[in-house]
């Protein structure tokens, strides 16, 4: 089976050339200078095995934070976390929106976990009804925000209501916040509440604000010791290499280049959103550094950008989602320019075929 994912170029090169990739949504800035000089540094400390506790790496997340040590754990990307916790909790019952990241329901199904269902509606938004289904028998919920793949924010009052009500009815909330540095609004992110929420466990990466996917670094952060050891319990010994952790600290030093990056994004996601939109499309107002949008009827749009050198993100795989729903990355001006023209020009080749039925749960899904 062919595995629908973004960043996909090993199976999608066309007379081979190179490919504009849009399906994965990585810095347009690139990988700072600083990462890449650090890593080719630390190829010579390869030779010995990585610190499995991440010492180094913790201490630096620690501090950027004014966080305990004790409350951080690293990994081998945000997905390997993610599966740390299924297996290492096995939670009898979660609740996931949908759609949101596979790789949530993918995990704990393989863990045991039954999964229920938040069905977003069609602006994508969570709304206060999901408190109520807070009252359901459940161990744990996962939210993302901003949300992947429409990249909407949530609420800020309702997700603290989230946090209180999970503290009160003994759910963990794991909040995914992976895409949230590129918002510009880093104030939304919940960490200052790890001390006193114990109930509360927080996803970050590296691999995206850093474009550095290729490397792998994730981490996590919660104030429940228990569930972090039982999630260090959960993996392998060495989950981050000693690369790995050389890249992550000198990413953290960075301030610029994220402020650069936010920045960017900011400007080139909202010409990316009006060019899309002048071409017909319906596109969603996310906030992330990628646009979530759809084609209505036209089911083939992957297929007309690819022998063009464009690959773009299809989402008929995430739950709830039809064949013409799409997600296109922000890259740099150039980079979009040529999406917009690219897009304007396929989109004349006619309407395409009809909708198939929406995405089930037999869909698979890898990667972002």
């Amino acid at each position: 089976m062919k595995l629908l994912h973004g960043g996909n170029i090993y199976e999608e090169r066309p007379d081979g050339k190179e490919l504009l990739d849009f399906s994965a949504n990585i810095n347009p800035l690139g990988m700072p200078e600083s990462v890449r000089e650090a890593v080719m540094r630390a190829l010579e400390n390869a030779v010995h095995y990585p610190d499995p506790l991440c010492r180094k790496l913790k201490k630096a997340l620690a501090e950027e934070y004014g966080l305990p040590e004790e409350t951080l754990i690293c990994g081998n990307g945000g997905a390997d976390l993610i599966y740390r916790l299924a297996y290492g909790l096995r939670p009898k019952r979660a609740l996931l929106t949908a759609p949101a990241f596979a790789e949530y329901e993918e995990a704990l199904v393989q863990a045991g976990t039954t999964c229920v269902f938040y069905e977003l509606r069609e602006d994508f938004q969570v709304r206060f009804d999901i408190l109520e289904r807070m009252e359901e028998p459940l161990d744990v919920m996962f939210l993302c925000n901003p949300n992947n793949p429409t990249g909407l924010l949530i609420d800020q009052a309702l997700l603290l209501e989230i946090l209180e009500k999970a503290a009160r009815r003994n759910i963990l909330l794991v909040l995914d916040e992976c895409f949230l540095d590129f918002t510009g609004q880093e104030e939304r992110s919940l960490i200052s509440y790890i001390r006193k929420a114990e109930h509360l466990f927080i996803l970050k990466s590296f691999t995206k604000m850093y474009a550095m996917p290729g490397i792998r670094l994730g981490y996590g952060v919660s104030g429940n010791r228990e569930l972090l050891a039982r999630m260090e319990a959960a993996g392998q010994c060495w989950g981050v290499s000693v690369l790995a952790s050389a890249a992550g600290i000198a990413a953290l030093g960075e301030r610029e280049y994220k402020r650069r990056a936010v920045e960017l994004v900011r400007k080139e996601r909202a010409y990316l959103k009006a060019e899309l939109e002048a071409a017909g499309l319906q596109v969603w107002d996310g906030q992330a550094d990628y646009l979530f949008f759809r084609a209505p009827g036209i089911c083939d749009l992957y297929g007309r950008l690819l022998p063009l050198g464009i690959l773009i993100r299809r989402c008929e795989n995430y739950r709830g989602l039809g064949a013409d729903y799409y997600r296109v990355a922000v890259k740099d001006h150039e980079a979009n320019e040529r999406l917009a023209e690219a897009m304007k020009d396929v989109l004349r080749m006619g309407a395409g075929s009809e909708s198939r039925p929406h995405a089930g749960a037999g869909h698979t899904e890898r990667g972002e």
